[in-house]
C-alpha cells in the first residue's frame, strides 16, 4: 500500500511539472518566433533604406547635370546673339570694303589714311567674328558631353530602379516560398507543435525543431515510435516539394558525454549520429532525392539557452531540420549586377 501510495504522488508531481514546462515553452516559442520576423523586417527594411540612398545619390547627380545643361542653353543663346550682330557688323564693314574698293583710285592720293583705317576695321571686325564662331563651336561641343553624361546617368538610375523592382519581386515571392512551406509543415506537423517540436521561420529558412524527448532517450540514437511518425508526416511535405534543400543539425548540451562501452566518443559524435539517423528516417520509404539532404553535427556549442541551468539543457537538447527554398533566381540578378 506505500508503494502504491509513493508511486501516485510521484506521478502527480510529474504531470505537474509537464504542464509547467508546456506553459513556457509555448511562451519562449512565441517569444522566439516574434524576434525571428522582427530581424527578417529589420533586415529588408536595411536593405530598402540602401537602395532608396542610392536612389536619391542618382537623382541629386541627374539635377545637377540638368542645371548645366541649362546655364550651357543659356550661353549658347547669348553666343548666338553675339555671332548674329557681329555677322551684322562684319556685312556692314564688308559694305563699307566694297564702296573703298570702287574709289580706291580717287583715295589713292588724298585718303590713304582712310583706307587704312577702314582696312584696319574690316580685318578687327573678322577676327572677332572669328572668335564668336569659335566660343560657339566649343559651347555647342560641351552641351554635347553634358548631354551624353545626362543619358548615361539616366539609362543607369532606370537600370538601378530596374534591378530594384526584379529584387523586391524576387524577394516577395521567395518570402511567400518560406511562408507556404511553413504553413504546410505547421499542418502536417499539427499533432506535434508545442509537445516537443516548434515550426519557424527565421532569414528566409523554416526551421523544424525537435525536442530530445520527441526523437531519443538520453544518450541515445535511436528514434522511437513517436518520432518516426513525426518525421514520416515532414517527408510527405518534402517529397511534394522538391526544391527544397533540407539540413538536418543534431545539438547535444554541454554536459560531456558518457559513452561507456559505446562507439562513439563525445558530443560531437552523438550530434552526428543523431543527424544521420534523422536523415535515414527521412528517407526510409520516401522518394526524396538523398542530394537534398546534409547531416551535421553542431555538438554544444550553438546553444538556444545559454544558462547553466537544468530547463536551459533540455532546450539544447535538439535536432533541427532546417529548410531552404532555391534561391538560384536571386544569385544569377545579384551576379548578373
Amino acid at each position: 500500500m506505500k508503494k502504491l501510495i509513493i508511486y501516485i504522488l510521484g506521478s502527480a508531481l510529474i504531470v505537474i511539472s509537464a504542464i509547467s514546462c508546456v506553459s513556457g515553452k509555448k511562451y519562449s516559442g512565441l517569444q522566439d518566433t516574434s524576434r525571428q520576423f522582427m530581424n527578417e523586417r529589420d533586415a529588408f527594411k536595411t536593405d530598402n533604406i540602401g537602395l532608396e540612398m542610392q536612389n536619391k545619390e542618382l537623382e541629386a547627380r541627374l539635377a545637377s547635370l540638368e542645371k548645366d545643361m541649362g546655364d550651357v542653353k543659356q550661353k549658347i543663346s547669348t553666343a548666338q546673339n553675339e555671332r548674329d550682330k557681329a555677322l551684322e557688323d562684319y556685312n556692314n564693314v564688308s559694305g563699307k570694303y566694297k564702296e573703298l574698293q570702287n574709289a580706291q583710285e580717287d583715295l589713292v592720293r588724298g585718303n590713304v589714311k582712310e583706307t587704312q583705317k577702314l582696312l584696319a576695321e574690316l580685318q578687327a571686325a573678322q577676327e572677332n567674328l572669328q572668335k564668336k564662331e569659335d566660343l560657339l563651336r566649343q559651347l555647342e561641343k560641351n552641351l554635347d558631353v553634358k548631354k551624353a553624361s545626362l543619358d548615361e546617368l539616366t539609362f543607369e538610375m532606370e537600370k538601378k530602379n530596374a534591378r530594384l523592382a526584379e529584387l523586391e519581386k524576387i524577394l516577395d515571392g521567395q518570402k511567400k516560398i518560406v511562408s507556404d512551406l511553413k504553413t504546410k509543415v505547421s499542418e502536417a506537423l499539427l499533432g506535434f507543435e508545442n509537445n516537443g517540436l516548434t515550426v519557424s521561420m527565421k532569414n528566409g529558412k523554416v526551421y523544424v525543431s525537435l525536442d530530445e524527448k520527441l526523437l531519443f532517450k538520453s544518450a541515445s540514437w535511436d528514434i522511437d515510435a513517436n518520432g518516426k511518425n513525426a518525421l514520416k508526416k515532414l517527408a510527405g511535405v518534402l517529397e511534394k516539394n522538391p526544391d527544397i534543400q533540407i539540413t538536418i543539425e543534431g545539438h547535444t548540451d554541454n554536459v560531456p558525454y558518457n559513452p561507456g562501452a559505446s562507439q562513439l566518443k563525445d558530443n560531437w559524435d552523438l550530434s552526428v549520429k543523431r543527424a544521420t539517423t534523422v536523415v535515414r528516417t527521412l528517407l526510409d520509404g520516401s522518394s526524396i532525392n538523398a542530394t537534398r539532404l546534409t547531416a551535421s553535427g553542431r555538438s554544444q556549442y550553438l546553444p538556444v539557452d545559454d544558462r547553466n541551468t537544468s530547463d536551459a539543457r533540455q532546450k539544447n537538447r535538439r535536432t533541427e531540420i532546417i529548410l531552404t527554398p532555391d534561391l538560384t533566381e536571386l544569385y544569377r540578378l545579384i551576379d548578373k549586377y
